[in-house]
């Protein structure tokens, strides 16, 4: 049985043969379901917390 990941920044469950794994030098692992999801936590450093179309999101 295939495990279904959640995406690391998003949080929308990523489909087995899908998205991308992302290896940090400290050994971490991050979980993409689409390139804008990696973009914005790696490139553009945003918080889930305060991107409106994250699961993550929460109001102030």
């Amino acid at each position: 049985m295939v495990e279904r990941r959640k995406c690391s920044f998003c949080g929308n469950e990523i489909e087995p043969g899908t998205g991308k794994l992302y290896a940090k030098k400290d050994g971490t692992v991050l979980y993409f379901c689409k390139n804008k999801c990696q973009k914005n936590m790696l490139n553009l450093k945003r918080v889930p917390r305060l991107v409106h179309w994250s699961k993550h999101y929460t109001k102030k």
